[in-house]
Formats: C-alpha cells, structure tokens, sequence
C-alpha cells in the first residue's frame, strides 16, 4: 500500500506565491518519477510539472518560468514552487507518483489539494 498526501495549498492573491508539497509512504522499492496535476472547474486535468528520477522536469506551457518542481529523495517527497501565481492558476492539485512496490509499478495519486487565486 502506498499513500501520497499533499499539503500547502490555500487561498492566495495574485502575484503571490506558495509552495505545495507531497509525501509519499508506505510499501515503496523506488520512485520513478513524480508530478503534480491540476483541475480546474469543467476542464480536464492537466500536467502541471514533473519530475524523474534524475532530475528531469517537464512543465506545461502555461507555468513555465511561474513553477518550479523539485524532489527530496531521502524523504520520498516532492514539491512545487509557484510564483507570479494568477486567477486562472485556480485549480485542485493533484499529487501522482510512478512507483516501483514489490507486486511491480503503479500510479498512484494524492486526495488533491485546493489552490484558489483571488484577490
């Protein structure tokens, strides 16, 4: 059994910035890769950043130079670095991680974590 939670999110004003984290736990070999999504009211869920297990990221286009992702790999942990956030930046996001257990690899994801950005 593997738990990913999720925390740091929040109401916040435009332009500010927050970071959110996620944990991950339980019957872990090794982490592949790790990443963050979010969904917006009647859209689908998109990628926001991701992270491998070497320290390659990718981003989606509209939090590129706003986001950063990184990982603590002795913690099993990953966060996400938003600055210069915006309205539009509202969303539930959402933690997934792809992680090697002893039954073989799985996705797994956080209960998500509510970001608002309203003044």
């Amino acid at each position: 059994q593997v738990q990913l939670v999720e925390s740091g999110g929040g109401l916040v004003q435009p332009g500010e910035s927050r970071r959110l984290s996620c944990a991950a736990s339980g019957s872990i070999i090794s982490i592949n890769a790790m990443g963050w999504y979010r969904q917006a009211p009647g859209k689908e869920r998109e990628l926001v950043a991701a992270i491998t297990s070497r320290g390659s990221t990718d981003y989606g286009s509209s939090v590129k130079g706003r986001f950063t992702i990184s990982r603590d790999y002795a913690k099993n942990t990953v966060y996400l670095q938003m600055n210069s956030l915006k309205p539009e930046d509202t969303a539930v996001y959402y933690c997934n991680g792809n992680i090697r257990t002893w039954n073989g690899n799985y996705d797994y994801w956080g209960q998500g974590t509510q970001v608002t950005v309203s003044s």
